[in-house]
């Protein structure tokens, strides 16, 4: 079935996963969203929806491009690997959805400095942020979830109320 390619292939494909499927129960988009895909529909689908949907996935830059020298990020533990796309947590390893993998990459590179929300929209998605959109908080949320990080009082992710993310060395 679908969730089972999605599981198998996810570590080691780098494009986007969309899930299409007749079956239109919410806790299968979620669990569908959570092994990996990186959208979720339900037949019947309109085709215009469907094909805006994937220029969506088409058009979002490849937030990850690995190079000999540059592909593995260590901080405290966290091994965030590009060449492979694998993230591992003290030598266990951690599944990732692309958007997460992305996003975690993001904040990695650059740890220790503050990101605000409208540069990580800009460079993950490729289109200014516009002030309504929560997905940044929901990829935040789940990594946090997925790190072991205490959403109350996080000490790797953390929020830096009305300017954006800090990833912490310590």
């Amino acid at each position: 079935d679908g969730f089972s390619i999605c599981r198998t292939v996810r570590h080691s494909f780098t494009g986007p996963i969309l899930i299409l499927t007749a079956n239109d129960d919410e806790m299968n988009e979620v669990i569908g969203l959570e092994i990996g895909a990186d959208d979720y529909m339900t037949k019947p689908v309109r085709t215009h929806v469907l094909l805006a949907r994937l220029r969506t996935q088409l058009r979002k830059p490849a937030a990850v491009d690995p190079d000999a020298s540059g592909s593995c990020i260590t901080v405290s533990g966290l091994v965030i690997d590009a060449s492979r796309r694998a993230v591992e947590l003290d030598g266990t390893t951690i599944d990732m959805t692309t958007a997460e993998f992305d996003l975690l990459w993001l904040l990695a590179e650059n740890v220790g400095q503050v990101i605000s929300r409208d540069t990580i929209y800009q460079t993950l998605n490729g289109l200014p942020y516009d002030g309504l959109d929560r997905s940044i908080d929901l990829r935040i949320s789940r990594l946090r979830k997925k790190l072991g990080d205490d959403p109350q009082h996080p000490a790797r992710i953390k929020s830096i109320r009305g300017v954006g993310y800090l990833f912490a060395a310590d």
